[in-house]
């Protein structure tokens, strides 16, 4: 895949462009039908398959105090994307001044005049442009008139048990809840969090005998508090682990904290980057009388997890 990081460095139109454009926070199941569309109509025109996306999330530019938590940063939103197969990852630095340019010029001199568009993939309720003035019966109305096609792609829905259209706002709600397991079933993947270990309190192994690694979280999505049935991506390696997510209670120092202890491993991991898997949430964060009762706990916590996880 090619990754252009503004549109200035696009040096000539891409072949038979076919284009979608968006956010793509989570880069979830409805996402990824819309990248296989643009993929399968590339395919049948001869063409090149491409995907718009911005940084920073609009709404942290249009916004004020519009600090959205990220279900993908940005790193892994281009990794995400790569992997669909696509030819080319454009990602436009979205500014206000970005923001402030008219339906019509982001169409003709965008689209058209430095992408080189034959097609665009969009769904339903897709807006672009200042104001978000344009909509997809402006964007029909352009293609009669320039000469490209609009291939309006269906919403991906849930189930029949559980009616709705995938998006990223509902995936955002079930991590927030707790619920990693039902998000995974909108994203295709488990809920994930990256990080470096960093140095946390030294008492994981110390007093409780269950070391951890502690992660720094910057913007993405924090589930909610709890603990959680993981698999930790480390050195190469899926390992099974518990990680705890909020403020340790036990031990009323009130640091927000995310613990992860990696079963069966021992190794000294600090500075290494890992990435952590959430599974299922097993339980509520608890305050416990005292550091027994807390390490007795773990080990609960930790049989549950190895079942959840076999």
């Amino acid at each position: 895949m090619e990754l252009i990081k503004n549109i200035d460095k696009i040096e000539k139109p891409f072949k038979n462009a076919v284009i979608t454009i968006g956010n793509f926070d989570g880069v979830h199941i409805g996402h990824q039908a819309l990248f296989h569309e643009v993929i399968e109509k590339a395919d049948t025109i001869n063409g090149t398959s491409i995907v718009m996306t911005f940084e920073p999330h609009p709404v942290r530019v249009l916004k004020q105090n519009g600090h959205l938590p990220l279900i993908t940063l940005y790193e892994q939103k281009i990794e995400l994307i790569e992997n669909s197969g696509v030819d080319v990852l454009i990602c436009v630095p979205f500014t206000e001044e970005f923001a402030a340019i008219s339906a019509k010029t982001f169409v003709e001199d965008i689209l058209l005049k430095s992408i080189g568009m034959k097609a665009i993939v969009v769904g339903k309720d897709y807006t672009f442009g200042r104001n978000r003035e344009g909509d997809i019966d402006l964007l029909k109305t352009y293609a009669n008139n320039l000469g490209f096609e609009v291939v309006v792609a269906d919403w991906i829905q849930t189930s029949k048990n559980w009616p709705g259209r995938i998006s990223s706002t509902r995936t955002r709600e079930l991590v927030e809840e707790g619920k990693v397991d039902e998000a995974q079933k909108l994203l295709g993947r488990y809920y994930q969090i990256r990080g470096v270990v960093t140095t946390g309190r030294n008492r994981g192994g110390r007093l409780l005998g269950f070391p951890t690694a502690n992660i720094t979280l910057h913007d993405e999505l924090c589930p909610k508090n709890g603990v959680y049935a993981v698999a930790v991506d480390c050195m190469g390696e899926i390992f099974q682990g518990v990680a705890n997510i909020g403020y340790s209670p036990t031990f009323d120092d009130n640091v927000f904290s995310v613990e992860v202890h990696i079963l069966d491993f021992n190794e000294n991991i600090y500075g290494q980057k890992i990435r952590v898997d959430f599974v299922k949430r097993i339980r509520d964060e608890k305050k416990f009388s005292n550091i027994s009762e807390l390490s007795d706990q773990i080990k609960k916590d930790i049989v549950k997890a190895r079942k959840t996880l076999s």
